[in-house]
């Protein structure tokens, strides 16, 4: 997946846009889908000729202190008992929602979000992970991905040789920046020799995978600042670089109004960061994944990439094939067969549901025929950068150029730019047109209206 930056392009096509690690969206979900709806969901899914593996994510929302650029759901506290307290419930909703599934279900991916999941003890980790075998048919084997996101400034080496006992073989790093000065801008103040000390660790305890965070867009970053940083990355060659662009929305964020307006860079140093990202990235020898992900030659990712297994889901890129997502803990999201769904994000109301016994669902969806049909077509554009449409039509049984033609014909402007070429038989992205995937995929959304554009982050 070649990617060739074009300035004048960039410019033209950053816009408001979904990330589509769903399809229909987050704006659709609706609180008419109710916890039977999910129960249906869950029992079609048992029923299916060869059902699913599963998969979990689990939200942990505390964070001790507060990074002002976060837009997360989180909880900002010292009181480290509200962690047992949270604990207490998730274990609950654990043994709610084991019991709708088949127990020989494999579960095969497990995630932990944040918030700051390492905001948990290590032993609350361990009651954690116990529960879940006590209620899920873990996999054991050297195959499974159980992930962590990982604040550096929360765990010491020997912590995370203890998450490597626990089952968890993938890291993620939230770095941002190495600058003092940008690190203090926006409160999230972690030296290099912090995250040096802790992926050697990572290492020396046989992760199978290491990645890291960075946002390009801060306040007070500059070209050379974070050229200084992007060097100092490469040369701890983590596997996995998540280079995210930074969407400053004070607005809307309350804690992005205690970052300094004079601080912020200017529109058009965004652009010359990214530029410096993509340069900087593929010259120290990182294949660029899509999206804002860059990955090593010999990552999952990258071989799942080549070889066309490559997935995406709320999670962002994964390797494994598609499984039932649940989603557990505040504000979490899942997908279970033709389904979405999400649970409450207020924490009084997550722990009332648990207290009445009732699964905290908040609002859910069910696909239609078109849905699908859709998501095939956008998921195919986010992972593999083409669309075979011959593929599309045995699967949906329709005739592709037919039934998308204004979709195709939407993206006349990005043939003309260079962006996209279209075939007789297939569209594929070109290199100038990787960045502004999400822009091609825009075109076959049919929920996109003027209305809802203003709800996402730029595309670029």
């Amino acid at each position: 997946m070649a990617v060739s930056f074009n300035r004048a392009l960039v410019e033209k096509y950053d816009r408001p846009g979904p990330r589509y690690t769903s399809y229909p969206t987050a704006p659709q979900f609706h609180a008419a889908f109710a916890i039977e709806d999910y129960r249906a969901a869950a029992q079609r899914s048992n029923r299916g000729e060869a059902p699913t593996p599963l998969s979990l994510y689990i939200h942990v929302p505390f964070c001790r202190s507060l990074c002002y650029y976060c837009a997360c759901n989180k909880i900002v506290t010292q009181k480290t008992e509200r962690a047992a307290e949270y604990l207490t419930y998730l274990k609950r909703e654990i043994e709610l929602q084991a019991a709708l599934f088949d127990p020989h279900r494999r579960l095969t991916q497990l995630h932990l979000g944040g918030g700051t999941p390492t905001y948990f003890s290590g032993a609350q980790l361990a009651e954690l992970m116990d529960t879940l075998h006590q209620h899920f048919n873990l996999d054991d084997s050297d195959s499974h991905e159980f992930s962590l996101e990982v604040d550096p400034r929360t765990v010491d080496p020997a912590q995370i040789h203890a998450l490597s006992a626990l089952g968890f073989n993938r890291l993620s790093f939230g770095i941002q920046d190495f600058d003092p000065a940008v690190q203090a801008a926006v409160n999230r103040v972690q030296s290099e020799e912090q995250i040096a000390s802790l992926m050697a660790a990572a290492r020396s305890a046989g992760f199978k995978s290491i990645s890291v965070d960075l946002i390009y867009g801060l306040p007070l970053q500059t070209v050379d600042s974070f050229t200084t940083t992007l060097e100092k990355i490469t040369a701890l060659r983590p596997d996995r670089i998540a280079a995210y662009s930074y969407a400053h929305l004070p607005d809307l964020v309350k804690a992005q109004r205690l970052i300094r307006p004079e601080d912020m860079p200017p529109p058009e140093r965004k652009l010359e960061l990214l530029e410096l990202t993509i340069d900087r990235l593929t010259a120290a020898g990182y294949v660029y994944i899509g999206m804002d992900h860059f990955a090593l030659p010999d990552d999952e990712l990258v071989r799942a990439r080549d070889n066309g297994t490559l997935q995406r889901n709320f999670q962002g890129y994964s390797t494994h094939a598609d499984c039932d997502l649940i989603g557990l803990g505040v504000s979490s999201i899942g997908k279970v067969g033709d389904t979405y769904s999400q649970n409450v994000k207020e924490l009084s109301e997550y722990y009332a549901r648990l207290d009445a016994g009732e699964l905290p669902l908040q609002r859910g969806y069910r696909l239609t025929q078109d849905d699908a049909l859709r998501r095939d077509v956008i998921v195919s554009l986010m992972c593999h950068g083409q669309l075979d449409f011959s593929e599309i039509e045995a699967r949906h049984h329709i005739r592709f150029r037919s039934y998308f033609a204004d979709a195709l014909e939407s993206l006349g402007e990005a043939v003309e730019d260079g962006l996209v070429a279209l075939h007789a038989d297939r569209l594929s992205l070109l290199p100038q047109g990787h960045l502004m995937m999400r822009n091609i995929a825009m075109a076959f959304d049919a929920y996109l209206g003027d209305g809802q554009r203003g709800r996402f982050s730029r595309t670029v």
